[in-house]
């Protein structure tokens, strides 16, 4: 196959935030140059920034600080983050959430002295998420799409990514393989430089909130291109998923971190509140104790009827709940519970990857050409997020890197010549397995769903994670012999799945991989057979990539680049 080329000065992987504030922030740097936005969806409509409800962490109110919101962030993840990406994700959130409201136009929720409100998220010293109600992420989204479309951008919606393409001497990324789904036609999308913002999204799990176009693409090409992700051990799991029943998609969506935050409990199937047995925070500790504790509560035998446990908001005042989360009154009541004045059955709910591709506070990786901003990164948190980082740190090295790449490609950019023998793989592997006999790929998708569930969720040990790489090893096989009907390539949705299904699965590995290798207690990654943390002072955190075909993994020493454990940046700002 022969496929169309494309060439754009910057080509951005993804619509999230991340993507979108790339864009608006390399054309607002270089205004001629030809910026193109391939998502795999919808512009503005697909992705998981969309999705947030909660808020925004920043620094704003008299009592916070820079200092105090970096040091929640390194003590949230457990001292393995890289201090660098933290100390820059606290100082530009300052500058990007007056960008939110005063250029593009979002309106955030207010104090009646005209100040912007900030409440209470879990894990934090500070009340410092500012929010639109619990529908933030709606309102950033809208308002960068608004701002993207008035501008000389070009999009490619329904464009899915295959593979990153090096340049034939060896000088870097050369463009992108992709695949336009609306016509099931290849196509090569030649750029002087390229961001991969295509978001995380954990949907290996068989409860999980991102959305279902999903599946770790970013991921998945980074590793097959021999690159270096930190981190991959950590994902983070929302202590209250939604439990709908068997069967929908709303199954496993979030119930906001503000529910706890205000005053939610938790109880367990005899109406006991039992967080106040596992942590003095009770309901708000951060979100690794609270999935633990709520995974030990169901394990000794005290599930609801559908295998959970109930969040409960009435005592808090039904009137109240049904004015401050609108849109989780309305969400919950669309499904048929009552969130304001009754119980509402909920599970922990793979939500977020600390994990990804290393990174830069530039936005450069080991890969010329190639830059990186989102959740496809990893560093920033460590081993545990803070509710109300994830839509701050998308916006913050979204427009990080719309600057770099547009400084780069101003200074020096050119269109290298691709590998095609790189390309000729891609192709290879994408199309090799339309018109073989397909397997059952939906009970490949349950076992994989089961796996990671049972064995690389919440709660691991040795033996689980070691049946569970041998599971997955098997699954790659089955993947790798599965086919799909060659008839009208359009929309091909079984073709879709089995691409989708082949990146959950090696970036699966790479996830089991590094929480095999982990042999302490960190955040999100708790082995029950090493209970404990090792010594914060020489923490190291895991390094994967894919050499020959198998993933290796290292261990780097952390480097305490700001404060060392036992210190705080507090102590020297007073």
């Amino acid at each position: 196959m022969s496929p169309e080329q494309v060439e754009t000065d910057i080509l951005i992987l993804g619509s999230g935030g991340a993507g979108l504030f790339a864009a608006l922030h390399a054309k607002k740097a270089a205004p001629d140059l030809d910026v193109t936005v391939a998502v795999k969806g919808l512009l503005g409509k697909c992705g998981c920034t969309r999705m947030v409800q909660g808020g925004y962490n920043v620094a704003l109110a008299p009592g916070d600080s820079v200092e105090r919101h970096f040091m929640d962030t390194i003590e949230g993840g457990k001292w393995l983050n890289d201090q660098a990406l933290a100390w820059t994700l606290v100082t530009e959130a300052q500058v990007r959430i007056r960008e939110l409201e005063t250029e593009l136009g979002c309106f955030f929720d207010r104090n009646p002295d005209g100040s912007v409100h900030q409440k209470a998220f879990a894990g934090q010293t500070f009340d410092r998420t500012v929010h639109k109600g619990d529908l933030t992420g709606i309102e950033i989204i809208n308002r960068l799409s608004e701002q993207v479309w008035r501008r000389d951008v070009h999009r490619l919606e329904d464009h899915r990514a295959l593979e990153l393409i090096p340049a034939r001497d060896g000088s870097g990324l050369a463009g992108v393989l992709m695949l336009d789904m609306r016509t099931g036609e290849p196509k090569l999308v030649r750029a002087k430089a390229v961001l991969l913002a295509t978001g995380g999204g954990p949907t290996m799990y068989k409860y999980h909130t991102p959305s279902g176009d999903k599946s770790c693409d970013g991921l998945a090409m980074a590793l097959r291109a021999g690159l270096p992700l930190r981190d991959m051990e950590m994902v983070q799991f929302h202590p209250t998923g939604l439990l709908a029943g068997a069967g929908t998609r709303m199954t496993g969506t979030v119930l906001e971190e503000g529910l706890r935050g205000a005053g939610g409990w938790l109880l367990d199937s005899t109406g006991q509140r039992f967080m106040e047995a596992y942590d003095p925070r009770a309901e708000r500790a951060t979100r690794d104790v609270v999935s633990r504790s709520i995974m030990r509560r169901l394990r000794d035998g005290f599930a609801t009827p559908s295998g959970g446990v109930h969040i409960q908001m009435s005592h808090l005042g039904p009137e109240d709940v049904r004015r401050r989360f609108k849109g989780m009154v309305e969400r919950c009541a669309d499904c048929g519970f009552d969130l304001a004045g009754g119980l509402v059955e909920v599970i922990p709910t793979a939500h977020y990857m600390m994990g990804g591709l290393q990174f830069a506070v530039d936005c450069t990786t080991a890969l010329p050409r190639l830059y990186a901003a989102g959740e496809d990164t990893g560093g920033v948190h460590g081993a545990n997020r803070l509710g109300g980082n994830g839509v701050a740190n998308s916006t913050v090295f979204g427009g990080l890197a719309g600057q770099s790449m547009a400084r780069a490609v101003t200074r020096e950019g050119r269109l290298a010549e691709p590998d095609p023998a790189a390309i000729e793989a891609g192709l290879a592997r994408a199309y090799g397995p339309l018109g073989r006999p397909a397997e059952s790929l939906p009970e490949i998708r349950e076992a994989l769903y089961e796996t990671m569930w049972a064995d690389v969720g919440i709660l691991r040990d040795a033996a689980g994670l070691t049946r569970a790489l041998a599971t997955l090893d098997g699954l790659s096989d089955a993947v790798a012999r599965a086919g799909a009907p060659d008839g009208d390539r359009r929309y091909a949705l079984t073709w879709m799945d089995r691409l989708n299904l082949e990146n959950l699965v090696l970036v699966s590995q790479a996830v089991a991989r590094a929480a095999l290798a982990r042999t302490d207690s960190r955040g999100a990654h708790f082995r029950e057979d090493f209970p404990e943390a090792s010594d914060l002072a020489t923490s190291h955190y895991t390094v994967v990539r894919q050499r020959g075909g198998a993933l290796d993994l290292a261990m780097e020493p952390v480097h305490f680049t700001h404060v060392r454990p036992g210190g705080s940046l507090l102590d020297a700002a007073a």
